[in-house]
C-alpha cells in the first residue's frame, strides 16, 4: 500500500501494533473499516519483537507452541488482504476532536491521522531500553537492545549484559550460532526462570558474574573487544564484535496521559464491557485497559480487540449492527489479494 499523504483520514486508528492491535487491525478489515495501525517501535510486534521473538508461547489456541516473530507474522498475514496502513516508528502526541465528531491525533514526527473512532492497544505504554553507559557510543554499530534476527550474529563474539529471562533467552539462542557467547552480571543471582539459567549453564555458555562491562574497543563504527570489571576492581579483556544490553525497559503511558481518559495509577485505562474508555469513541484493548477480574494475557487480548472493534463499527455507522454474524456465514471473508 503507498503512503497516504502526512494528513489523511482513517475509519479507525489502531494506537498499537503488538498483538492485540495487529488482531484488531485484521478483524476492523473484516468489518469494512479503513485502518491505520500506529507505533512507536519500527516494526510491528510490540513486546514480542522488541523483547522475545524467538521464544515459544504456548497458550494461543490452535497454536500448540508458536514463536513469538511467527505469530507477529501470521498477525500481519491475516490483515494483509484488508490493506491496513502501518505507521511505524510514530509515537502518538496529541489527541483532539474534529469539527466532523471524530479525532485527530499527531505524532511525534508531525504525522496527523484524523479518525471516526481511535483504539488504544498499547500494551504497558511506550517503553524504553535501560541504557548501558559504556557502550552508548556503539547504539548501532554493534550494541543492541534486543535481537531481530539471530543469524545475524553467526560467526561473532558475543556478550550480553543482563540477568533476567531475555538476556539468558539470548544467550541460549545464539550460543548455537555465534564464535562465543559470554553473559556478564553484576550480581551473583539472577531474576531468570531457573530452568533456563540451567540450559544455559548446560550448554557451556560462559557467565561472568559481580562484574560489569565498563569499557568498549573500536573506532566508534565498530567494536573490537570490551573491558570487564569484577567487584574486586580486577579487569579482564574479551573479543566482542557484539553487545545485547538486556537490562530491561522503562515504560510509561506518556502523551496518553494528556488525552483526557480517565487513567488509573498512571498505567491502565479502565474500560467497560464493550471496550469502551471514558471518552466516547476512543476503546482500549490489551494489556493497557482494565476491569474487574482482568486478566494480561495475548489470548484475552485477541478477544477484547474483536469487542472493541465490533463496537466501533457500530459507533462510526449506528446503522450497523455490534455483532456481524460469524466469518464462516460470510461468502468471501477477505478481498482477493493484489
Amino acid at each position: 500500500m503507498s503512503p497516504p499523504p502526512a494528513d489523511h483520514s482513517t475509519d479507525l486508528l489502531i494506537v498499537g501494533a503488538g498483538p492485540t492491535g495487529l488482531f484488531a487491525a485484521y478483524y476492523a478489515g473484516f468489518r469494512g473499516l479503513s485502518v491505520t495501525v500506529m507505533d512507536s517501535l519500527p516494526e510491528p510486534g510490540g513486546q514480542i519483537n522488541a523483547m522475545y521473538p524467538e521464544k515459544q508461547i504456548f497458550d494461543i489456541a490452535g497454536f500448540p507452541a508458536v514463536r513469538g516473530r511467527e505469530l507477529v507474522d501470521r498477525l500481519l498475514e491475516q490483515a494483509a488482504p484488508y490493506d491496513p496502513y502501518h505507521l511505524l516508528g510514530h509515537r502518538a502526541e496529541t489527541l483532539e476532536r474534529t469539527a466532523e465528531g471524530g479525532f485527530a491525533v499527531t505524532t511525534h514526527q508531525g504525522v496527523r491521522v484524523r479518525a471516526k473512532a481511535v483504539l488504544i492497544t498499547g500494551g504497558i505504554g511506550t517503553f524504553t531500553p535501560r541504557p548501558l553507559p559504556a557502550a552508548a557510543a556503539y547504539e548501532g554499530a554493534g550494541l543492541a537492545y534486543f535481537v531481530r534476527r539471530p543469524d545475524d550474529y553467526a560467526g561473532q563474539d558475543v556478550v550480553i549484559v543482563g540477568g533476567g529471562d531475555s538476556a539468558f533467552d539470548w544467550a541460549l539462542t545464539l550460543h548455537p550460532l555465534a564464535a562465543s557467547v559470554t553473559l556478564v552480571h553484576r550480581r551473583d543471582g539472577f531474576r531468570a526462570h531457573p530452568a533456563t539459567v540451567a540450559a544455559v549453564r548446560a550448554a557451556g555458555v560462559e557467565i561472568i558474574t559481580e562484574a560489569e562491562l565498563t569499557k568498549v574497543a573500536g573506532d566508534g563504527r565498530g567494536m573490537d573487544a570490551v573491558e570487564i570489571t569484577r567487584r574486586d576492581g580486577r579487569t579482564h579483556r574479551l573479543p566482542c564484535r557484539r553487545i545485547i544490553a538486556a537490562l530491561g525497559f522503562t515504560a510509561n503511558l506518556g502523551p496518553l496521559l494528556a488525552w483526557g481518559i480517565d487513567i488509573a495509577n498512571r498505567r491502565h485505562i479502565p474500560v467497560d464491557s464493550a471496550m469502551r474508555t471514558s471518552v466516547p469513541g476512543i476503546y482500549a484493548a490489551g494489556d493497557i485497559n482494565d476491569y474487574p477480574g482482568k486478566v494480561r494475557l495475548i489470548a484475552v487480548g485477541f478477544g477484547e480487540a474483536a469487542t472493541a472493534v465490533n463496537n466501533a463499527a457500530h459507533h462510526i455507522d449506528p446503522e450497523q449492527p455490534v455483532f456481524p454474524g460469524h466469518s464462516t456465514d460470510v461468502p468471501t471473508t477477505a478481498p482477493a489479494a493484489a
